[in-house]
C-alpha cells in the first residue's frame, strides 16, 4: 500500500512540475515578485529590512498557489477524465487519495520556498529564521489548513476549469489583502482589519512572528488547525470519485 501511495505521489508531482503555468506560477513568479519588492531596498515601517518581510510573506503567496488553485484543479480534473472512477476499483480511500494528493502539491511549495530562500540568502542579505522550528510549524499548518479548503473545492466543483476559476477568485484578493504580497505595516487599520478575517493571516503572521523571533500567536496556530479539521473533515465527507 506504501508502493502505491509513493507511486501516486512521484506521478502527481510530474504532472504538476510538467504543467508550466503551474511551474511558473508556483516557482518562477514568486521570484519575479521578489525582485520587484526588493527593488527600492527600503527598510519598512519600524526598520525591518524589507526582504526580511517578503520572503516569509511570499512563501505564503506559493502556499496558497498550491493548496488553492492548483490542488483543487488537479483533483477536479481526474474527476472529470475518470481517473477517480479507476481509482475507486482499487483498496484507495479519500483519506489515502487527499493524502497522495497534498504531499505531490506540499512539495512543489517547499521547491519555492526553498527557491526564496536560497535567493534571498545569496542576493539580498537575507536573515536566517530566529526560530527555525517555529517557522516550519507554522508553514506545516498553513499548509494544511489553506489545503483543507483546497480539497474542499476539489470534492465539490465538477470540473478542473470551474475549480480554477473559483480557487483563482479566493487567491488573489486573500493574498493581497492578508499580508501575503503587501506588508501589514503599510496597509491602512480598515484594510488589516478585513484582511484579519482571511484563511490566509493566520499563516502570514506566524512564519513571520518564528522568522522575527516573536512569540508565535496561539490564536494563529489555533484558527489554522480548526480550518484544517473542518474543512478537510467536510471535503472528505463531500468527497465523489
Amino acid at each position: 500500500m506504501m508502493r502505491g501511495i509513493t507511486q501516486t505521489i512521484g506521478v502527481e508531482l510530474k504532472l504538476i512540475v510538467r504543467d508550466p503555468m503551474s511551474a511558473f506560477f508556483a516557482l518562477a513568479f514568486p521570484v519575479i515578485m521578489l525582485w520587484v519588492k526588493l527593488r527600492s531596498g527600503k527598510p519598512l515601517p519600524g526598520g525591518l529590512p524589507a526582504v526580511d518581510a517578503t520572503v516569509p510573506m511570499l512563501s505564503v503567496f506559493v502556499i496558497g498557489l498550491a493548496a488553492l488553485v492548483i490542488l483543487p484543479a488537479t483533483l477536479a480534473n481526474h474527476r472529470e477524465r475518470r481517473v477517480l472512477k479507476r481509482l475507486l476499483a482499487t483498496p484507495a480511500s479519500p483519506g489515502m487519495l487527499f493524502g497522495a494528493q497534498w504531499v505531490a502539491h506540499m512539495l512543489l511549495a517547499v521547491l519555492g520556498t526553498v527557491l526564496l530562500v536560497a535567493i534571498g540568502l545569496v542576493a539580498y542579505d537575507l536573515t536566517t529564521p530566529a526560530d527555525l522550528g517555529a517557522v516550519v510549524v507554522a508553514w506545516l499548518l498553513a499548509a494544511l489548513s489553506l489545503s483543507g479548503i483546497g480539497f474542499l473545492l476539489g470534492a465539490v466543483v465538477p470540473s478542473g476549469r470551474a475549480a480554477t476559476v473559483i480557487g483563482l477568485s479566493l487567491f488573489f484578493p486573500m493574498v493581497f489583502i492578508s499580508g501575503a504580497v503587501i506588508p501589514r505595516e503599510t496597509m491602512g487599520e480598515s484594510m488589516r482589519a478585513i484582511g484579519d478575517l482571511t484563511p490566509m493571516a493566520p499563516a502570514v503572521q506566524a512564519i513571520r512572528d518564528g522568522w522575527e523571533g516573536h512569540a508565535a500567536s496561539p490564536l494563529s496556530l489555533a484558527i489554522m488547525i480548526a480550518i484544517c479539521l473542518v474543512a478537510g473533515g467536510v471535503a472528505v465527507k463531500a468527497f465523489r470519485w
